[in-house]
């Protein structure tokens, strides 16, 4: 088993969940009207969502390793040119990171439990970046691929999860600190595009 590699998937998983998007920007915004159980309530759903997602490429891509190394190749080729368009949509992308509660409608626990949910198993781009982002990181020539790929999701759950909720609880804090420092957006949005192509990088010289 090699852990490096394990620490390596948590780290990258910890500086794309800092990095402003779609999920994490709505649990500060839900922490920030609603309170801080509310953000957590949107979190514990989200990250919920992540066990879909890690079940279709732990059975899908495990398939696909033992049928055909060639497969393989052309799976992580393709996930890796994935992020470095990930990469690029970063790139041209404005900086600024924007924080409005116009569209943050009081909701109960439990439905924004379930909104939570929703919002990640409905979301495609999930599968597809867990397809992207996971083979990279198998880390055990004797370990069953199946496990492996679910050890992968829930460590990268676990993190997510700290990371979020860590959001939620500072909500106030954060929010001041983004509306005083303009230029936080700026280093966030280039922690992302590192982050993404040096997975890419990795995901290229790994070996199977």
């Amino acid at each position: 088993m090699n852990f490096e590699i394990l620490f390596s998937f948590v780290l990258a998983t910890a500086a794309l969940a800092i990095s402003p998007g779609p999920d994490n920007i709505y649990v500060l915004m839900q922490s920030i009207t609603n309170g801080r159980k509310y953000g957590l309530a949107t979190v514990c759903g989200l990250i919920s969502g992540c066990l879909v997602h890690t079940t279709l490429v732990a059975f899908g891509v495990s398939a696909i390793i033992k049928e055909s190394d060639t497969l393989f190749f052309i799976i992580k080729a393709l996930g890796a040119i994935y992020l470095l368009y990930l990469a690029y949509k970063v790139f041209k992308s404005d900086a600024n990171v924007t924080l409005s509660d116009a569209a943050v409608p009081k909701k109960s626990l439990g439905q924004l439990f379930k909104q939570g949910v929703i919002m990640n198993v409905l979301n495609p781009k999930v599968s597809i970046f867990f397809l992207a982002f996971f083979p990279a990181y198998l880390y055990s020539e004797t370990i069953n691929t199946v496990t492996q790929f679910y050890v992968l999701g829930l460590l990268f759950m676990t993190t997510s999860f700290a990371v979020f909720a860590l959001i939620a609880i500072l909500a106030g804090f954060i929010s001041d600190y983004l509306k005083q420092n303009k230029n936080i957006g700026l280093i966030l949005k280039w922690l992302q595009i590192v982050v993404f192509i040096g997975i890419a990088i990795f995901i290229f010289l790994s070996e199977k």
